[in-house]
């Protein structure tokens, strides 16, 4: 029986090579047609390298995702990965930004963030099969608009991270660290209603949209609380017709990050119920939280864990880190359901024209998830949690 470990460690020039083959086809979020060219690539490639299940899931809206399931359908609760396969970057970025080696580094858009995840995911099913090592039923969900903030997979990945003993997210890692906390992410809009008037003749008569706004940015950002890691930021601001005319109109995008559920909650309720200051002006907040955080619980840190031990075994230190940014995983501790992300490369540079990946992490990091993967599913799973969120 060949050791899966050592199949991978000796792989570094093939994941080079199939990520050169993922970074070559564009699949910007927003261009369907972009992504749904990927999803058939990737079912084609998936199809070739392992004995699996292959579902396209069609969406109408966004690109279609893709659903794989390897291992023995034996009724048993399956192992959850995640990753996603659209990108930030346009259509026609490799014109100007192509896929390329420069010594110990590969550079392309999305190689980080998280092409290579994807790659190093399904090589480490591909060894694992090999060995004959899969005992139960892994799913390994390819999305296609995480970076749009999973509007049509959130749903899907609910679903399946409901029934499984836990779920693996492929992510590109924190600087090496797996990621055990992330922030929940909230999003909003601030309209304000004023009423037009000359701004020189007869400024009585006007009620500034965008003097109420003003008031109310600065509400917003006298919420953000450095105890708690709770921030409060408006990025996007727009109002007004002319220098000359009282402002009858002016909006606000506002970005929420918090740590936890009850704060997410909490804060949810502050901002949808912000009220004008001047009762002349009319106020209405529309958003809300779009993904919750990912908490650090027992089931988490158990998974987190056992990767530590399997990196030790590979001889690296496995450190542990809690970010800003949202993800996938972050659908998932609500749920109850153990999860570690960031299991993917190590790089730099994510949506930036510097991405890149280093190239010698990928064997190492492809035979830590399966390292994962094959401990994970000789246990009957962590003792699910109670929900952290309400099921409505």
């Amino acid at each position: 029986m060949a050791d899966p470990r050592a199949k991978l460690l000796d792989s570094k020039d093939a994941m080079v090579e199939d990520l050169r083959a993922f970074v070559e086809i564009e699949s910007p979020s927003d261009v369907k047609r972009k992504t749904d060219e990927f999803g058939d690539f990737l079912t084609y490639f998936v199809k070739a390298r392992l004995q699996a299940g292959v579902k396209t899931i069609i969406q109408p809206a966004y690109g279609n995702h893709v659903r794989v399931e390897a291992g023995p359908q034996n009724g048993q609760p399956p192992i959850l990965m995640l990753g996603h396969f659209d990108t930030v970057w346009p259509t026609g970025t490799l014109d100007t930004m192509p896929f390329r080696v420069d010594g110990p580094f590969a550079y392309g858009p999305g190689i980080l963030d998280m092409k290579a995840g994807l790659v190093l995911g399904i090589h480490a099913l591909a060894a694992l099969q090999a060995a004959e090592l899969l005992h139960v039923p892994v799913v390994f969900l390819f999305t296609s608009d995480e970076e749009l903030g999973s509007p049509s997979s959130r749903p899907i990945i609910e679903a399946e991270a409901a029934r499984a003993r836990g779920a693996l997210v492929l992510e590109p890692s924190a600087a090496g660290a797996l990621k055990t906390a992330r922030k929940g992410v909230g999003m909003f809009r601030v309209s304000v209603e004023g009423l037009a008037a000359h701004a020189g003749s007869n400024p009585e008569l006007g009620v500034s949209a965008i003097d109420e706004l003003a008031r109310l940015i600065i509400d917003l950002h006298g919420l953000t609380d450095p105890t708690t890691g709770t921030t409060v930021n408006v990025g996007v601001v727009t109002g007004g017709t002319r220098a000359n005319v009282t402002a009858a109109r002016a909006t606000a995008e506002v970005d929420l990050r918090v740590t936890s559920i009850a704060e997410a909650q909490r804060l949810e309720e502050t901002i949808l119920g912000l009220e004008a200051h001047n009762p002349k002006a009319r106020v209405v907040v529309t958003g809300g939280m779009n993904r919750p955080p990912m908490e650090r619980t027992p089931g988490v840190a158990a998974l987190y864990e056992m990767a530590k031990g399997i990196a030790a075994e590979l001889g690296f230190d496995l450190k542990e880190a809690s970010v800003g940014g949202g993800s996938d995983a972050n659908f998932v501790t609500p749920l109850g359901v153990a999860v570690v992300d960031g299991l993917g490369a190590v790089g730099d540079g994510a949506h930036a024209t510097n991405e890149h990946v280093e190239i010698d992490s990928l064997p190492i990091r492809a035979a830590l998830i399966a390292g994962l993967i094959r401990e994970l599913q000789s246990t009957d799973g962590y003792p699910r949690q109670a929900r952290l969120v309400d099921e409505g």
